[in-house]
Parts: structure tokens; sequence; C-alpha cells
């Protein structure tokens, strides 16, 4: 593939090692998914696209890492903060680590679905505002049809 198709995109990494390592996408519209082996993908994500990333792995004793970020993929010469897996990076959302938040954000997630929302088309700001609410250790606001309406006609009126 040119390096003309892949200017702009914001290519995931993903791993599945049974009971051991899974690093995998819980929304998000991909614009490419490539299977580089049994157990390895590498998915990419268009400009301005929201995705989320989960990752979580263990040993012999339990749980070592639980962890989900949520990121808008940056366009071309924006800044964009570092994500092991994630490449260039992108614009963190969220950022949630330890398995009682991480199955809060899923929560969140679920209830932007059961509104018939796609998570990746809710407001950015709706997933920064999980983000400190959890970091403050208190409960999120629901998105509601009314904010994002809101963030439809306001997405409408900047572009």
């Amino acid at each position: 593939m040119s390096a003309a198709r892949h200017a702009g995109r914001t290519r995931v990494d993903l791993l599945w090692i049974e009971r051991r390592i899974e690093r995998w996408i819980r929304f998000g519209r991909l614009v490419e998914d490539q299977i580089l082996d049994r157990q390895r993908r590498r998915v990419a994500f268009a400009q301005d696209s929201v995705f989320a990333y989960v990752r979580w792995a263990s040993n012999d004793f339990g749980t070592l890492v639980s962890r989900i970020d949520i990121l808008r993929a940056v366009n071309p010469g924006e800044p964009w903060q570092t994500v092991p897996g994630v490449t260039p990076g992108g614009e963190i959302l969220l950022r949630v680590n330890g398995w009682p938040k991480v199955q809060r954000v899923f929560e969140a997630i679920d209830a932007v679905d059961a509104l018939n929302i796609d998570p990746a088309d809710a407001a950015p700001d709706h997933w920064r505002h999980v983000h400190n609410r959890l970091a403050a250790q208190e409960s999120p606001r629901p998105y509601t049809l009314e904010r994002h309406r809101a963030w439809l006609a306001r997405k409408g009126a900047l572009q």
C-alpha cells in the first residue's frame, strides 16, 4: 500500500493470547484491518475518528494490566500523546486503569449504545467528562439525546 494512502491514519496493533494478553478495539470505525498472524492484527482509523482501545494482561497470579483508552485519531501536523501499540498516537479523551474503572467505562459506552448512538459518534467532551468524573471518584452524568443533538449542531457549525 502506498505511503500516500497511509497518510493521516492512526494504526493500532492488536494481540490476542488466550488468558494472557488481550489488546482489542471496543468501538470505532476501522478503515483498514490487516491480519498479521493467528494472534495479531493491525487496524487503522481515519483522521478525527474516535475509538476505544482495551489492553489487558495477566499471569499465573492474576491480572497485571486492565486499561481502556478512548482516543481521537489526529490530523497530520496536530500534536498527540503516545499510547503503546498506537501509531503515531492520538488525542487522549479518556484513560482509565484498573478493572473497576474499566468496567464503569464499559457501562458508559453501553449507555451511549442504548440510545442507538454509535459511541464513536458521541461528543468527545463526553468521554473527557467520564474520565474526569472517574478520576474524582464520582459518577459521570449520562449522555443524552439532547446533548448528542447539541454536539451534532456544534459540529455542523464548525465545518
